[in-house]
């Protein structure tokens, strides 16, 4: 990212034509090519992969494989899979354009007042995330509660209650500044520690009491959901892979990583058209590099789940669900696994906190700036409602946990929303491609083919989910 974008980022008084999400001549820049000059351009996805590796795959994925065992492996390979091709037609969008994800959800109609509908089942669907964050915020404090319990015993009351709070205010310290570099940075090294660690210890499990073989394998990708199971089938397909959230905020860091402003404002010329392509083909890359890497998280986890606690009759509950899922570990490798696990779930349910905080703040501004209370383009005015979101979210969303205090049903909660809200999310998606993106730089055949089944598969759930809601099915 350039000094002068960077300003920006930091709220300084540059120059508005380096404002990320103003598009002028002076921000144009061809597109590097090939993975090598591609490499330092890429970042988007890291950030998309630390919300990703985090919450749903620690939880979500390793309490299905705990109740399913094996047999639903091929449904974590399809979530994981199926939903990349509307985040990039919308990433495309967006590149295009220099527009976020909520200004293009606000103008499918019809409205209500100044708000589309679609940005009215997005504040609804935020609401139920309260509960989902507050979820990541308390596993945080209960992993923290047992590494280094505060005035009292691990998992007390007074001890949880102690870490929520520090892990709220800390949240807010560490990213308050809401700068790109820092927020990439950060999603990146998380992302890495716990990806390494969990990826190493699934791979290993052969060779322990618990292995897996490849009957086991063959087992699980022989498209059966076992009775009992479609619930928690459904949770994970909403929360694992690029969940509707994360589709949405994937849009704002390609924004602010530059892919947009490099483009510049669309004249109509074949230089435009190059860029256009050359930058989303940037994107592309990023958007597979992020997919592999949570990819084999998900997957690791799930294995996981399925190998060494379904066959204890392990499913983690409430506040107990970090020592269940502890159990991955210790029962693997030892009690001194135990440490090394904590120091992991820390590491990975704070990457998905640390991508939320300035993710979540930005989305709730845009969805203000469209309400009309403030001008998205001033970049200032934005930065500042950002930061206010920043102090504001973590408060909440600890709260929350603090009184609900039962992480795997929060989070569940919120990917069972999320399944609903990623319906709304396809019509948009196909409504922006067919009226605002430039026909020449759509993707190719493949790509469309590949956009038409995910489309297919978002809806499907989409209206499983919604008619489960009202006991229909």
């Amino acid at each position: 990212m350039s000094a002068s974008a960077e300003t920006v980022a930091r709220g300084g008084n540059a120059p508005p034509q380096d404002d990320p999400y103003t598009l002028t001549p002076e921000g144009v820049m061809e597109a590097p090519t090939g993975w090598g000059a591609s490499f330092k351009h890429l970042g988007p996805g890291l950030i998309l992969s630390a919300s990703i590796v985090g919450s749903g795959e620690l939880i979500a994925t390793t309490t299905l494989g705990a109740t399913a065992g094996f047999a639903l492996l091929w449904m974590v390979i399809f979530s994981t899979f199926v939903k990349v091709a509307v985040q990039v037609e919308l990433a495309r969008w967006t590149i295009s354009t220099g527009q976020p994800a909520l200004t293009g959800y606000n103008k499918v109609g019809p409205r209500i007042g100044r708000v589309g509908w679609i940005n009215v089942l997005w504040a609804l669907m935020a609401l139920t995330k309260l509960l989902q964050m507050g979820g990541v915020i308390g596993g945080t404090a209960i992993a923290l509660s047992i590494l280094m319990p505060l005035g009292g015993p691990p998992m007390s009351g007074t001890s949880v209650t102690i870490w929520t709070t520090i892990v709220s205010l800390g949240s807010i310290a560490l990213l308050y500044s809401n700068s790109y570099s820092l927020i990439e940075k950060g999603a990146t090294a998380l992302v890495v520690v716990f990806s390494i660690v969990t990826v190493a210890i699934a791979l290993g499990l052969p060779f322990t009491p618990y292995g897996y073989d490849m009957d086991d394998i063959a087992t699980g990708l022989a498209f059966t959901i076992p009775a009992g199971a479609i619930g928690a089938a459904i949770a994970m397909f909403g929360i694992t892979g690029v969940g509707a959230d994360e589709l949405t905020f994937y849009t704002y860091w390609c924004v602010e990583k530059g892919y947009a402003r490099h483009v510049g404002p669309n004249d109509g010329s074949d230089a435009w058209k190059r860029r256009a392509k050359g930058w989303i083909g940037v994107m592309y890359k990023d958007a597979f590099v992020s997919w592999c890497i949570y990819t084999f998280g998900t997957l690791a986890f799930y294995l996981m789940g399925a190998a060494v606690l379904n066959p204890q009759g392990v499913v983690p509950q409430g506040n107990e669900m970090i020592t269940s899922l502890s159990r991955m570990y210790t029962d693997t490798l030892g009690e001194w696994a135990g440490v090394l696990f904590l120091v992991g779930a820390i590491a990975v349910l704070g990457s998905t906190l640390w991508a939320a905080v300035p993710s979540w703040s930005r989305m709730y501004v845009n969805l203000l700036a469209e309400m009309g209370v403030l001008d998205w383009k001033n970049r200032e005015q934005r930065l500042r409602w950002i930061r206010g979101f920043t102090i504001g979210l973590p408060i909440v969303w600890g709260l929350a946990y603090l009184f609900v205090r039962s992480p795997v049903l929060m989070i569940q909660i919120g990917g069972a929303a999320t399944g609903v809200f990623l319906l709304a999310a396809v019509i948009a998606v196909w409504y922006l491609r067919n009226t605002e993106t430039d026909p020449a730089i759509r993707g190719g055949s493949v790509f469309n083919a590949l956009l038409v089944v995910s489309s297919v598969a978002i809806v499907l759930l989409g209206v499983y989910t919604g008619l489960s809601v009202f006991k229909l099915v």
